[in-house]
């Protein structure tokens, strides 16, 4: 088995058992982003959470309106953190953000 492959198998696993319920067009935006290059020295469960939070942040908060509008991008964060978790939740996802993330 090839580095790629057991790459590949192990952000399979991580994100099925950090996102059972997500939508497979999210789930394949978010594969695609953890095997990303800068994320191949991470372990799969953190490429996937990183992957997954920024994914969920730009498709499917205010996050970049918020950007536009003038907001630094820790403010944007700060007040899109309640949708990110709402989102997750409906996937039934396994962690949330915390408030000292």
């Amino acid at each position: 088995m090839t580095a790629a492959t057991a790459r590949r198998r192990a952000l399979a696993r991580a994100l099925t058992a950090l996102l059972p319920m997500a939508p497979y067009s999210d789930i394949e935006a978010i594969r695609q982003a953890a095997g990303a290059r800068d994320m191949r020295e991470l372990p799969a469960p953190i490429a996937v959470w990183l992957a997954t939070v920024a994914h969920v942040r730009h498709a499917h908060t205010d996050y970049d309106r918020l950007l536009d509008e003038g907001y630094d991008r820790d403010a944007a964060r700060f007040f899109v953190v309640g949708q990110i978790n709402e989102t997750l939740t409906r996937w039934r996802a396994t962690r949330l953000i915390e408030d000292s993330e």
